[in-house]
């Protein structure tokens, strides 16, 4: 096979995209294409954007024009822009920058190699879009991009829920799940591989199966994989409150390869803002769901999401939202300050909340967070926790880092490690000697 020029890809937004880069890499190697691991070494650059809101368009934007201006310059001879942005504004890219060779939205990129290897004089630049149908599965190439220790497993694509803020359902499509068959035969993969840390992901894990024939859904897939040999943690993400099952808390319970951790993003706890973002209501309050969690023996992490200074957001309502997280306590907390997406029934709602009034409510609700994470941490002095190594700090050489099983990669804190020697991707006994507002520090013990 002969080797073409090299590529690099930049993934930008989520997980879900990062798979659909990974994807993307391996379509590419296995058309001859060769990999450049620095953009220096780069004959062509991927960028997959993110277009959810409007911070992540100019984040695109920003980094379309960056890598642009390598091509000005020589140092490139192919620039492709991919993903949720290029869905989202369509072919008025085409006359916005045409510095640009090919574009492909959120269901083609399974054509990748194809639009590579168009010659780049083409003019218009080749444009790849339709309705996002497309759902990868197992046979499709993958190169890891992540730690080798660690891995996403995005097992179904799209949403079909109708929240008045989000454009995820146009941008992705419907939600579709993938077959158990397939996620076991990848997971199986993963493992031989060496992963030890499985993520499960989708727009809502919770929702998996719903869209299959036959009793499928993701408490039987998690049975399902907690059988596989090899793994140490699976970890859930992105779960929808209203579909906590007593089924999936008794899994959580009695499995430990599943990290005691559910990631379940609530948006808001006032019911006139929750009618109004369109979300699903629930037979129990927040509290009484997260009451429920707690019930059972085993201690499982919280993580959620808020949004503040959506239109119609009062003062007394705002305060419902920090009472809320006061009263909950939540192990992981983060906080989005609402934008009025184009296209979205809420762009329209009014009255609408300055921006700079959300910025503060945010910084209100993170510094209450800040203050139960620390109280939260601080409980962990003393103890011996089993400790994921990731390598050396990005900050230093003299210390090591790594996270326990209630610490997802990316989003949440870390553990510093400042004594002892450890090896990247094992699991090692750590005392915690000292506490953060988000990070712990610790000892290996031998």
């Amino acid at each position: 096979m002969v080797t073409k020029g090299g590529v690099f890809f930049i993934s930008l937004g989520c997980a879900r995209n990062l798979v659909d880069s990974e994807h993307m890499l391996g379509i590419v190697r296995s058309r001859g294409f060769a990999l450049a691991s620095r953009i220096e070494d780069a004959e062509i650059v991927v960028i997959n954007t993110c277009g959810f809101i409007q911070s992540a368009v100019r984040e695109a934007i920003d980094t379309i024009f960056e890598v642009t201006l390598l091509k000005k310059q020589g140092k490139l001879e192919k620039v492709v822009v991919v993903g949720c942005l290029v869905q989202r504004y369509g072919y008025r890219l085409l006359r916005e920058i045409p510095e640009v060779d090919g574009w492909l939205g959120t269901g083609e990129i399974q054509r990748i190699a194809d639009l590579l290897e168009i010659d780049g004089t083409v003019l218009p630049a080749p444009f790849f879009i339709g309705r996002p149908l497309y759902l990868a599965d197992h046979s499709v190439p993958r190169v890891q991009s992540t730690p080798f220790y660690s891995s996403y497993l995005k097992i179904a694509e799209g949403c079909s829920h109708r929240c008045s803020y989000c454009i995820i359902s146009s941008l992705r499509g419907p939600f579709r799940s993938r077959t158990p068959q397939s996620l076991i035969e990848e997971a199986e993969d993963m493992i031989a591989k060496g992963v030890k840390e499985i993520n499960l992901i989708a727009q809502d894990t919770t929702m998996y199966g719903k869209d299959l024939e036959g009793d499928i859904c993701l408490e039987g897939l998690l049975e399902n994989l907690v059988e596989l040999k090899g793994i140490i943690w699976i970890r859930l993400l992105y779960s929808h409150p209203s579909r906590i099952s007593d089924r999936l808390l008794e899994i959580i319970e009695s499995e430990e390869v599943i990290c005691p951790y559910i990631d379940m993003p609530q948006q808001h706890v006032n019911e006139k803002i929750l009618r109004a973002m369109g979300r699903t209501r629930h037979e129990e309050s927040p509290l009484e769901l997260i009451e429920r969690i707690r019930s059972k023996r085993r201690k499982i992490c919280l993580r959620t999401t808020l949004m503040v200074g959506f239109p119609g957001e009062t003062e007394e309502m705002f305060e419902e939202v920090c009472n809320f997280v006061e009263v909950a306590r939540f192990d992981h907390l983060g906080v989005f300050v609402f934008s009025p997406e184009e296209g979205t029934q809420a762009a329209r709602l009014k009255p609408a909340v300055p921006h700079s009034v959300g910025q503060q409510r945010r910084d209100k609700i993170m510094e209450i967070q800040g203050r139960i994470s620390m109280e939260k941490n601080q409980e962990m002095l003393g103890r011996v926790v089993p400790v994921l190594i990731e390598g050396p700090s990005a900050e230093t050489d003299l210390l090591l880092t790594g996270r326990i099983a209630t610490m997802a990669p990316e989003v949440d804190g870390q553990v510093l490690i400042n004594k002892g020697v450890g090896l990247a991707g094992e699991i090692m006994p750590v005392v915690i000697t000292e506490a953060h507002s988000y990070d712990l520090v610790g000892e290996i013990r031998v």
